[in-house]
This record gives structure tokens, sequence and C-alpha cells, in this order.
């Protein structure tokens, strides 16, 4: 990759803007059984908000805020609390994601909106993370841990 040249204005704009984006990802992740958007959406923001670190920043300073050795765990942990909450609700008599056998509340509302959103946040995950291990595997740089 070409050398990090130090602009500062790219490093001042993309210092600023890249909280925003992650915190506008969360956003969307957590209101996306609300609103438009979900976790794919958020995932796709929270992993742009990181890739931005790393081109205008570099490698190096990426690593500080998400590991390249991460990638693959937070994908699967991802995946797992996806089918996790599918399976839950299968273990206590229901379907395959029917988010009224949970047993996490009481109110039949409460256990789909909880349900949904442990989905919403297990995609959200693994798309972030899959999304920038595909960069770092495309980057094609090995993390000196």
């Amino acid at each position: 990759m070409k050398s990090n040249e130090d602009n500062p204005i790219t490093t001042l704009i993309s210092s600023i803007v890249a909280p925003f984006i992650l915190l506008f990802g969360m956003y969307i992740i957590v209101h996306g059984h609300y609103s438009p958007g979900g976790g794919f959406q958020g995932g796709t923001m929270l992993a742009a908000s990181v890739i931005l670190i790393r081109l205008v920043l570099g490698s190096e300073v990426g690593q500080l805020q998400f590991n390249s050795t991460w990638g693959t765990p937070l994908g699967s942990l991802g995946v797992l609390i996806y089918f996790g909450t599918g399976l839950a609700a299968v273990f206590f008599g229901g379907t395959f994601l029917n988010y009224h056998f949970l047993p996490i509340a009481q109110e039949a509302s409460m256990k789909r909106s909880l349900g949904i959103l442990f989905v919403e946040i297990g995609v959200g995950l693994a798309v972030m993370a899959i999304l920038i291990a595909v960069y770092d595997d495309l980057l094609g740089e090995e993390p000196d841990a």
C-alpha cells in the first residue's frame, strides 16, 4: 500500500468523522427493527469507520482500533449470537427465530423486540468483522501479533 503522507486535512476530518460514523452505525443496529436499517447496514457503517481510519492514518494506527486478528473470531461470535437466538426459541418449544418462545421477558411485544435486537446485534457484529477481515486480506499485510 502507498505510504501514509500525514496529510493534516484528511487526518483531521477523518478523526472527527469516524466516531460519528461509529455512533450512527450503532444507532442503525439498535433501531433497525423500528426504522429502516438493521444489522447489515449498521455493520457496514461500523466497518466503514474502521476502514476510513486505516486508509487515512495507516494500518499501524488502524490496528490499535481493531486488530486484524479479531476479524474471524468476532465474525463467528456474531453468527453464534444470531444462531443462538434462533436456537433458544427451538429449545423452549417454538420454531427457529420465533421470538414468542424466548425466556427473556413477560410481554410478547418485549420478547419480540429483544429477540430482534439480539439478531441485529449478531448480524451487525458479523458483518463488521468480516468486512474488516476482507479489507485486511485484500491489503495483504501480515499482522505483527
